[in-house]
């Protein structure tokens, strides 16, 4: 039996994906009942999230030459094996120290598995079916955040938060046994050795700086704690780019942001993403905070957004070659804006069906940003570069999701801060504040697509490449 490359890439980099991203919104409404069983504390059990957080940021960097030099088949299908290992352990801890554990080497297979994913998939699909490749990688990237919650309340509610970590384990072995039958082995020539330098200053510096920013809001700011782990990871992350501009086969090859199209579509994810992001995780917080819904309900709430993304997904997919990536993304961004300012309008007596329309219509803008970055965003990089570029690209992402989430959980910490003790009405005013910052995130990222040029992307839309004087300039 012989199925076409493309097809077994997309079936394998979508299974794994989508439990990747699931997991970490699952295990959010599994902490309450891990603290119980443990009798432990809140603060001590954020270590389940905190762990896999900081492993993952250390390996992300790594990933895109590791499946260059070893092989992506050989890398991504091991990292498959660890994350699934490692998903099957934490459900059988015995302990709060076990469980830990076990996300950190979570965290190892999940760091490695994106990146390499996302590079085998730019390889497998042309430039030319690149947005056919993006609108298959919507399906993870956008349904396991929303589907997250709402699968997490249910197993909470009628198993135990150990099924949180189980549910991984049947889609896990399938990739994996698939993968092993179909999935050919890539590898590049000439990758150069391994850049142990560039590895601990990137690796490391990016794990204390995302620390920083996941528990600035809670511990604050000015905290010891806080500033001395971001501004240290902010010195490493300074000295990881002198080092690696001057080695001819970097860990981190930062002269990749040199092509003027990568450059400005990874600052429009920085920004539209954390938006976005900031967004998935205030909504839930309000409603159960402020409305008193349950984890469930909240998640039903929040899930017409992925609805948005996929049905608006299949028109976006069509206007692409014919419109091209900048005014796509320019106008679904501000209509996100819109959106989003919309839920800054809410309050307690709010129908959940407006709170639902509102939701979907941020969903329906952001297919306009994502479809169309991630089909344009690899134009102009060659095969060779593709793995460390992907690694690049996945930094970014995690540094975006974990500042939208800091960013609006700062505004309402803030907030509240202001009215200790506050009434109902003050905390609903905290959320529409932290939904005001998150459309500033997002009409800023609408403002730095309109610096994307068309011509760059061409290849992406089916035209004829055009001679440009500098493409970084």
């Amino acid at each position: 039996m012989r199925i076409r490359q493309d097809t077994v890439v997309a079936i394998v980099f979508v299974a794994a994906m989508f439990m990747n991203i699931m997991d970490a919104t699952i295990v959010n409404t599994a902490l309450p009942s891990i603290a119980r069983d443990f009798r432990a504390s809140i603060t001590s059990v954020d270590w389940v999230v905190i762990g896999y957080l900081l492993s993952l940021s250390l390996w992300i960097p790594a990933a895109g030459w590791l499946g260059d030099r070893i092989g992506t088949r050989t890398v991504f299908l091991a990292s498959l094996a660890i994350f699934t290992t490692a998903s099957a352990l934490a459900g059988l801890s015995q302990s709060l120290g076990q469980l830990v554990a076990f996300r950190i080497l979570q965290g190892i297979g999940g760091g490695i598995l994106t990146p390499v994913g996302q590079a085998m998939l730019y390889r497998a699909f042309p430039p030319e079916k690149r947005a056919r490749a993006s609108a298959i990688l919507l399906v993870p990237t956008v349904l396991a955040p929303a589907t997250g919650p709402v699968i997490g309340g249910l197993l909470v509610d009628q198993l135990s938060w150990r099924w949180c970590f189980y549910v991984n384990v049947p889609l896990g072995v399938l990739a994996l046994v698939f993968g092993l039958l179909f999935l050919h082995q890539h590898q590049e020539p000439r990758i150069g050795g391994f850049d142990w330098m560039g590895f601990l200053l990137s690796g490391f510096g990016l794990a204390l700086f995302v620390y920083a920013l996941s528990e600035g809001a809670t511990d604050g700011w000015g905290s010891p704690v806080i500033l001395a782990p971001g501004l240290l990871g902010l010195v490493l992350l300074a000295i990881m780019v002198q080092v690696e501009l001057r080695r001819a086969h970097p860990m981190i090859s930062l002269s990749l942001l040199r092509h003027r199209l990568f450059r400005t579509t990874n600052l429009v994810s920085l920004f539209g993403s954390a938006a976005f992001m900031g967004v998935l995780f205030a909504m839930p917080q309000f409603l159960q905070e402020a409305r008193g819904a349950s984890a469930l309900s909240s998640g039903l709430t929040t899930f017409p957004e992925a609805v948005g993304v996929i049905l608006s997904s299949r028109l976006v997919a069509r206007l692409y070659p014919k419109i091209g990536p900048r005014r796509l993304m320019f106008g679904g961004l501000l209509g996100v804006t819109g959106a989003i300012l919309c839920l800054a309008t809410i309050h307690l007596g709010t129908s959940q069906w407006w709170i639902r329309l509102f939701m979907f219509l941020v969903g329906a803008g952001m297919a306009y940003q994502i479809l169309p970055l991630q089909a344009a965003s690899f134009s102009e990089i060659s095969s060779a570069d593709t793995g460390r570029a992907s690694s690049l690209f996945n930094t970014q992402r995690q540094i975006a999701g974990t500042l939208g989430v800091s960013v609006l959980a700062t505004v309402i910490a803030a907030s509240l801060s202001i009215h200790p003790g506050a009434a109902p009405h003050i905390v609903v005013d905290a959320y529409r504040h932290a939904f005001m910052a998150a459309a500033v995130l997002a009409a800023a990222a609408a403002g730095i697509a309109l610096q994307v040029h068309d011509e760059d992307a061409y290849a992406t839309m089916g035209r004829q490449p055009v001679e440009k004087r500098s493409s970084s300039a």
